[in-house]
C-alpha cells in the first residue's frame, strides 16, 4: 500500500474543483486582480472565522510576520523572543528588521515555546515575543500574554500552522497583538501559491498594516512610512474563500486520523503527540518521536509510507545565526527534538485503511 505524506490533487477534485474554477473565472472576467472586492470578501469571512475585528490579507505567511514586526516599529537594536525549534521564517523575519532574535527552548511534550523560560530571556531591549503554534497546537497564549503585559511588550502569535486551533475555547489569532497565518498550499487552508494574513483587534494597527502592505501608502501615492509590497492577489483570495467553507470538515478528518494513530501506537516505543488539556489541535502535522529516526524514516519509505522531518536543525545552530555565538547544548530540548521528530501522513483525504497501515508499519519497525 502507498501512503503519501501529502497529495494535494486529492483535494482538488469533484465539487471543490468546480467551485474553485468558477471563483477563478469570476476574478478573471472582472479583472480585479490585486486587492479589491474578492480580497475584502475573504478578509471579512476570515476575520469572522478567527473571531477578530480585522484580518488583513498579505502575500505570504512569512510576509505576515515581517509586516507585523514592521507595524510595531521593531528595528536594529531591538530584541524579539522566538522558540529555537520552528520554521526559519519566525526568526528570519526578526533578523530582516535588523533586530536580534533571542532564542528560548521548547517544552518537550508539545514542541511549543517553554513559557517558564521566557522571562529570563527578556531584557530592556525586548520589544516582542513570537510564540509559535507548532504543528497545529496553540502555545500557552494566556500565560505569554500575562508576561507581555507585565513587561510592556507585544505578542505576535505565529499561527501559520494553526488556523482553527483553539485554547480554552478561544481561537488562534484572537488574543495576541497580532496573529499571523500562512496559506501555503500544504497548510490546512491552502492557497494556489503563496498567501497569508495578519489578524488583529487593534483599529490603529489594522490601519497601519493596510498601509504597510502597499509601500506605506495604501495606494494613495503619499507615503507615510516605508512599507513593502505585501498585497494578497485576488485569485488567491477567491480560492481561499471557497476552501474556507470546508475547513472544519478537514480539521475533523485530521483529528479522526490522529485518533487512529494514537490507538494503534499506544504502549509502543513511539512517542505520540501530547495535546494539552484545553487545546484543540488541527494537526497540520502529526509528529511523533522515535529513536534512530533516520533509519526508521528509510524503512517507512521502503514500505510505501511517506514521512518528513520538521525540523532537522535548531535555529540557534543555523549558519546564518553564527554571529549570535550559540553552540550545541545551549537548547537541549530543541536539539533532542531535531534528532527524534518524524511527521506522518495525516491529510484529510487519506482513508482509515491507509492510516492504519502507516501506524502498524511504524509500530512494526519501532516496536
Amino acid at each position: 500500500m502507498q501512503v503519501p505524506l501529502l497529495d494535494l490533487r486529492q483535494q482538488y477534485t469533484g465539487e471543490l474543483h468546480r467551485e474553485i474554477r468558477h471563483a477563478i473565472d469570476k476574478v478573471c472576467d472582472e479583472q480585479a486582480l490585486i486587492l479589491g472586492p474578492h480580497v475584502e470578501s475573504f478578509e471579512r469571512k476570515l476575520a469572522e472565522y478567527c473571531q477578530v475585528k480585522y484580518a488583513i490579507g498579505v502575500s505570504s505567511g512569512t510576509d505576515a510576520l515581517l509586516i507585523a514586526l514592521m507595524a510595531l516599529d521593531i528595528e536594529a537594536g531591538d530584541e524579539v523572543i522566538v522558540p529555537a525549534f520552528t520554521f526559519f521564517a519566525t526568526a528570519g523575519c526578526v533578523a530582516r528588521t535588523g533586530a536580534k532574535p533571542v532564542f528560548v527552548d521548547i517544552d518537550p511534550r508539545t514542541f511549543n515555546i517553554d513559557v517558564s523560560k521566557i522571562e529570563a530571556a527578556i531584557t530592556r531591549r525586548t520589544k516582542a515575543i513570537i510564540p509559535v503554534d507548532l504543528f497545529g497546537q496553540m502555545a500557552r497564549i494566556e500565560e505569554i500574554n500575562a508576561i507581555a503585559r507585565r513587561r510592556g511588550i507585544a505578542v505576535i502569535e505565529d499561527a501559520a500552522q494553526a488556523i482553527g486551533a483553539k485554547r480554552h475555547g478561544q481561537p488562534a489569532c484572537s488574543q495576541a497583538t497580532f496573529g499571523c497565518l500562512s496559506f501555503y498550499p500544504t497548510k490546512n487552508l491552502g492557497a494556489f501559491g503563496d498567501a497569508g494574513a495578519v489578524c488583529t483587534n487593534d483599529d490603529a494597527l489594522a490601519t497601519k498594516l493596510k498601509k504597510l502592505r502597499v509601500h506605506g501608502s495604501g495606494h494613495t501615492y503619499y507615503h507615510e512610512m516605508v512599507g513593502g509590497m505585501f498585497r494578497l492577489a485576488a485569485i488567491q483570495a477567491a480560492v481561499l474563500e471557497v476552501k474556507l467553507k470546508y475547513l472544519e470538515s478537514w480539521h475533523a478528518a485530521r483529528a479522526a486520523h490522529a485518533a487512529i494513530y494514537n490507538r494503534i501506537l499506544a504502549d509502543s516505543k513511539v512517542v505520540t503527540p501530547l495535546i494539552e488539556s484545553g487545546n484543540r489541535s488541527v494537526y497540520n502535522q502529526y509528529v511523533v518521536r522515535v529513536q534512530n529516526r533516520d533509519a526508521v524514516k528509510a524503512k517507512l519509505a521502503e514500505a510505501g509510507v511517506g514521512s518528513a522531518v520538521y525540523y532537522p536543525l535548531g535555529l540557534h545552530l543555523q549558519e546564518c545565526f553564527r554571529g549570535l555565538s550559540h553552540k550545541a547544548g545551549d537548547f537541549p530540548e530543541t536539539e533532542r527534538a531535531t534528532a527524534e521528530v518524524l511527521a506522518l501522513p495525516i491529510y484529510p483525504e487519506l482513508t482509515d485503511g491507509q492510516i492504519e497501515y502507516a501506524a502498524n508499519t511504524l509500530r512494526g519497525i519501532v516496536g
